[in-house]
């Protein structure tokens, strides 16, 4: 699979680096962990310019998100409701539960999308439930585009920088997406405890 994306950067040069980013983004069949290094890799080489790779990175991660926020968002958050009003039972959700997520995702929406674009595993899943909620769009695509900005921006910058040892960044990346998603999490922790000591 590492072949193949080398393969397609080389030959298809920034385009390439867009479709891959976009197909991380649907249905993740190469992490963004080994496309942007690779991209990154390619430019130290002199075969397309840094900052064309760091654009078609973000470029391919929002047309890929915006499938599935614009997906979520033509569901809608009443047709949501009441798929939760019939079968939330089963799965232990209330309305209530789920009204109180929209408005948590509403308030911070901004952070939330934010963050998660530098976290594994959630970087694609946020993008449901912010159009579920119905969150505005130039919220949604404006803070995707930042956070996408420092993820990409920060892998294909590594790459670049180590050239011949670009999996490197691989190794690394990992570890600092889990270290985001812990402290993200952990502060969250940390406020339900503080709220419920205080009430």
């Amino acid at each position: 699979m590492i072949e193949w994306a080398a393969g397609l950067v080389a030959s298809g040069g920034l385009v390439g680096v867009f479709l891959l980013m976009v197909a991380e983004n649907l249905f993740p069949p190469l992490p963004s962990e080994i496309i942007m290094p690779l991209a990154g890799f390619a430019a130290a080489r002199g075969q397309m310019p840094i900052g064309g790779v760091v654009a078609a990175g973000i470029a391919g991660s929002l047309a890929g998100n915006a499938f599935w926020f614009e997906l979520a968002r033509a569901y809608g958050t009443l047709r949501m409701r009441k798929v939760v009003d019939r079968f939330g039972r089963y799965v232990g959700l209330s309305r209530e539960t789920v009204l109180k997520a929209e408005a948590a995702l509403r308030r911070n929406g901004p952070a939330a999308v934010c963050l998660a674009r530098l976290m594994p595993g959630i970087r694609t899943g946020i993008s449901v439930p912010a159009g579920l909620v119905e969150l505005p769009r130039l919220v949604f695509y404006g803070w995707t585009a930042l956070g996408t900005g420092v993820w990409t921006g920060g892998l294909a910058f590594a790459g670049y920088a180590l050239e011949d040892r670009f999996h490197l960044v691989e190794e690394w990346a990992g570890p600092i997406g889990l270290t985001v998603m812990l402290l993200v999490f952990g502060g969250i922790g940390w406020r339900i405890w503080k709220a419920r000591r205080t009430g």
